[in-house]
């Protein structure tokens, strides 16, 4: 998915019927939509951790249709359905269950993933009694609670011990991964890393579009490339990438690497984002942005001389203090203004740091009015109802990213990823 970073998104669509079927849409808060799933999936009187392991379950799942924009891709305004058919129960108008609802305001931005992917995990689920299903057993859940599991035991039993945790993910409003304005041959930055990083990966199913350098700008080699893909499935050919042509390439890119199924092939980081994209300062804005504000945020949980800024891609005041406070730390003159020696080295200490983190092991919220902060430890007598010790995690996918790397390759081996 043309995302790098998931969020979760303030609000979401649910379709109030099958995804080709006329009915209403109705939009609501993502916690309110969690809350109301989860009462209508699973029972209030189940054990904590059981119900927990499911709010996680459920909050993955559709997180991971925002993240793919798996129904937006296919033309439709929603970004998920009602039904169990091909989502998860939503009932509108429903109560909801009082300790339902306590636990989803706690982890409502928590969510799993398969270790070294990106995408939130697929999590299907189903009850286990009345259908079966390649994901988690709903009663089943309930039953290794009974006997004392907790809620990463659970899921790790379902999904597989390659899975983690990530907590605290970005909050921002639901966006659209289009650009706005056509893509063409001039364009350059981003958007077009996005492209051409689509266009390779689709082209390995689909060897009739030429691979592209993964160069940001859009020349003849990625005009090219476009209208192959145009040709193929019966779009335009004008070699523009407009709102068609570029929902296309993300349904097949979705689609090649099966992000929206629980065996996936996995979406990772493009090298392309961590490279110094030019000079950045206050009142800029954009993708690059985001990633100095990422790289920013994480240095900041290693030293309380370090500032995190908000990740909202607009290189403001509060931005331009992370990074004057960034460059005293580092011994660069602390202009507030990121040059080539100064995204370097915040990209060099990011690295250093994430190695560190991937090492490290966080505690997650306990159940309860003395709940545990995500960052902190538990205390003994909640050993019952607290998380076991799982990876601490920021969104980076846990290996170096090299100049001229691009998407499947890692510590700069040229293969791509299966």
């Amino acid at each position: 998915m043309p995302v790098i970073i998931p969020y979760v998104p303030r609000t979401i669509t649910v379709h109030l019927g099958l995804p080709d079927q006329w009915a209403e849409n109705v939009t609501v808060t993502f916690p309110d939509y969690v809350k109301n799933v989860a009462s209508s999936e699973i029972y209030p009187t189940w054990e904590p951790s059981a119900i927990r392991a499911n709010i996680l379950a459920i909050i993955s799942f559709a997180l991971n249709r925002v993240y793919t924009e798996f129904y937006p891709s296919q033309g439709y305004d929603f970004q998920i359905t009602s039904t169990t058919q091909y989502d998860q129960a939503f009932v509108r108008g429903r109560n909801v269950f009082e300790n339902i609802s306590q636990m989803v305001d706690e982890i409502f931005n928590d969510y799993i993933r398969r270790q070294g992917f990106v995408e939130p995990l697929a999590a299907k689920f189903c009850n286990g009694t009345t259908s079966t299903c390649n994901g988690l057993s709903q009663w089943g859940s309930q039953e290794m609670a009974q006997q004392g599991a907790n809620s990463m035991d659970i899921l790790y039993h379902y999904y597989g011990n390659d899975i983690e945790l990530v907590v605290d993910a970005p909050i921002q409003d639901l966006t659209s991964s289009y650009p706005g304005t056509p893509l063409r041959r001039g364009s350059a930055g981003p958007d077009v890393s996005v492209v051409q990083a689509m266009l390779n990966r689709i082209s390995q199913n689909y060897p009739a579009i030429p691979k592209v350098p993964s160069t940001g700008a859009f020349g003849e080699a990625t005009e090219s490339a476009v209208r192959a893909f145009q040709r193929i499935f019966n779009l335009t050919v004008d070699g523009i990438v407009g709102k068609a042509t570029w929902y296309k390439m993300v349904y097949l890119y979705v689609g090649v690497l099966q992000l929206a199924e629980l065996v996936s092939k996995g979406q990772t980081y493009y090298a392309v984002q961590f490279q110094f994209p030019g000079r950045l300062e206050e009142g800029d804005s954009g993708p690059e942005v985001e990633v100095l504000q990422y790289m920013l945020s994480l240095l900041a949980q290693f030293s309380d001389t370090l500032y995190a800024p908000a990740m909202d891609g607009v290189f403001g005041p509060v931005t331009s203090r992370a990074v004057r406070t960034y460059q005293n730390w580092a011994g660069i003159t602390p202009s507030g203004v990121v040059d080539d020696r100064t995204w370097n080295s915040i990209y060099d200490s990011f690295v250093t740091a994430n190695y560190s983190l991937s090492r490290d092991t966080v505690r997650a919220q306990s159940l309860g009015e003395d709940a545990v902060p995500v960052m902190a430890p538990a205390a003994p007598e909640q050993e019952p109802d607290r998380w076991a010790e799982t990876p601490r995690l920021g969104q980076y996918q846990g290996s170096p990213l090299n100049l001229g790397q691009a998407d499947g390759q890692k510590n700069g081996q040229r293969g791509v990823s299966a």
